[in-house]
């Protein structure tokens, strides 16, 4: 070997960088991991800091939440699709809404068209939300939904419909996102100022503690800073800020932090890249329990625990060659299961062209299913433990989320450094940085600037029947004709004043999608009161 050779091969000398622009070194050892103390850096599973997993066992007793993400067109044929998962042995169900209904919009409004059913499902009443759920056991399945400026009404929709079912609300279980401040970071659906919209967090979390105590109040996510770019250290870290914002906002509307907290959640995602994955939710385990145990004083072990949902990465698949894609998503489901999360949705295969077809959802969930029941990753908690590969990289990721999460908190915190556009800029330039290593071909994307096929084979994609929109439209006339509308209008003046003030608006937000207003009605009565934040109220 010369000289040359031999330095390239060096184990010294790093060969690679990770996602979060952190060394990969070739091979490493004990002096990677000296002073490193097992004990106060690991503890046992199901203990502070919880770096091996929130549970004693984990996965050993029974396996994670298996969850699909689906929601399309019409109430009634998103019902169709869960009747399906639901007989493919999904334990959870996840609902996509249209654009409308995430912006707080009904489907007749002139801002909605062209938008109805097209990325989820349209959700105008209790009416539709009934047709949602209808035949599906509430009080047996977990329901995720990503809704987040709209949350409360979606959440009080089900609960009304959980109620028609028999189903006593504290029997109810699921997850809103119900996380606002993501969209101002990486996607936009918001609706209300900043202010406006940590008040009404506070009002749901108290709400939920009243009402619905086994549902998860909100799903801080990182998710979609990921999906538009954002490193793993910069995921954890925008997404842990923001969580501190929260806890705070709740603990200054005077509730208790040990109260709420335990009904806190976490959304991830899980990239390709698996021991940087893993490292990365080890170490978002360890910087919350700290936080929450330090900064806030909460004592109740549950408040300590960070719980998460992991999807697979949307942002690495591919519309060349997608049946690679069902490779990708078995190691992103792979990366998220090694790396401790409580539930998991992955993506079907052809998710790069459109909506997934029946086939590929269902193929989705089995990959889940062969991961859980066909591998030994289940039979021990938290494999990697010990490792010197992975635990180095979970300090190293740990120290640079901690460096980031300095940097917010040295600008006020997330709201006044998204106000500052600080997260935003960063993930911007993390994305254009990605971009520019795909094209330049150091980034290597099977299929599409390597390993080309000249000419894929046609795919037909699922596709969402145009006159949706119609219907929907008719839908909503038909029940403005056949309601009370003066009862309609007593609640939504009900509500104004609730919000004017300082009473939780949950309580006659309720009484509103009883009498049968619809989710554009509420939200915009919140509007006239709160108003609505755009890019240019940013400093």
């Amino acid at each position: 070997m010369t000289d040359a050779a031999a330095s390239k091969a060096s184990p010294s000398r790093p060969a690679r960088v990770g996602e979060s622009g952190l060394p990969i070194k070739p091979v490493y050892g004990p002096d990677d991991l000296a002073g490193w103390t097992p004990a106060s850096q690991l503890g046992e599973p199901g203990s502070y800091p919880y770096t091996r997993g929130v549970y004693p066992t984990m996965y050993t007793g029974r396996p994670w939440t298996m969850r699909q993400y689906a929601g399309f067109g019409t109430a009634a044929e998103s019902n169709r699709r869960y009747h399906q998962l639901i007989e493919a042995g999904t334990a959870g169900l996840s609902v996509a809404f249209d654009l409308p209904t995430q912006m707080g919009y009904d489907s007749d409004a002139p801002i909605a068209h062209g938008e109805v059913g097209k990325v989820g499902v349209a959700i105008d009443s209790i009416d539709d939300m009934r047709l949602l759920f209808d035949g599906i056991p509430l009080d047996q399945v977990s329901t995720s939904m990503t809704i987040n400026a709209p949350a409360a009404v979606l959440l009080l929709l089900y609960q009304l419909v959980g109620e028609e079912h028999g189903v006593d609300p504290a029997r109810l279980s699921g997850t809103i996102q119900n996380d606002v401040l993501k969209e101002y970071i990486a996607r936009g659906t918001y609706i209300y100022p900043p202010k406006a919209s940590l008040r009404l967090v506070s009002d749901i979390f108290a709400y939920c503690q009243a009402e619905l105590a086994r549902f998860n109040t909100i799903s801080i996510s990182g998710y979609h800073m990921a999906e538009a770019g954002a490193t793993p250290a910069q995921e954890i870290a925008f997404t842990l800020a923001d969580g501190i914002e929260y806890v705070q906002a709740a603990i200054d509307a005077g509730l208790d932090v040990d109260e709420f907290a335990p009904r806190l959640s976490f959304f991830f995602v899980a990239r390709t890249t698996l021991l940087e994955e893993v490292a990365k939710f080890r170490a978002a385990r360890r910087i919350w329990a700290q936080v929450m145990r330090d900064r806030f004083g909460a004592r109740n072990p549950k408040s300590q625990m960070l719980r998460f949902h992991t999807q697979t990465a949307g942002v690495q698949l591919t519309a060349q060659q997608p049946e690679v894609n069902l490779v990708r998503v078995a190691v992103q489901g792979l990366a998220a299961v090694l790396g401790g999360t409580q539930s998991l949705h992955t993506n079907a295969y052809d998710e790069a062209i459109a909506l997934p077809s029946e086939k590929a959802a269902r193929l989705a969930l089995r990959t889940q299913q062969v991961l859980a029941y066909e591998t030994d990753v289940t039979a021990t908690v938290d494999p990697f433990a010990g490792s010197y590969a992975v635990e180095s990289m979970t300090d190293a990721v740990e120290e640079a989320a901690r460096s980031l999460m300095e940097t917010v908190e040295d600008l006020g915190g997330a709201v006044a450094a998204i106000e500052k556009g600080y997260q935003k800029a960063e993930i911007e330039q993390a994305a254009y940085q990605i971009s520019r290593d795909i094209d330049g071909g150091e980034r290597v994307v099977v299929g599409v600037n390597r390993y080309v096929v000249p000419d894929d084979e046609r795919y037909e994609p699922l596709r969402v029947d145009p006159t949706i929109e119609e219907a929907q439209r008719a839908r909503l006339a038909r029940l403005r004709a056949d309601r009370d509308d003066d009862e309609v209008q007593g609640c939504l003046a009900e509500l104004r004043s609730a919000a004017s003030g300082s009473d939780n608006v949950l309580y006659p937000m309720k009484r509103a999608l009883a009498a049968r207003a619809t989710v554009g009605e509420v939200c915009d009565a919140l509007r006239e009161v709160w108003g609505v934040y755009t890019p240019a109220d940013a400093i």
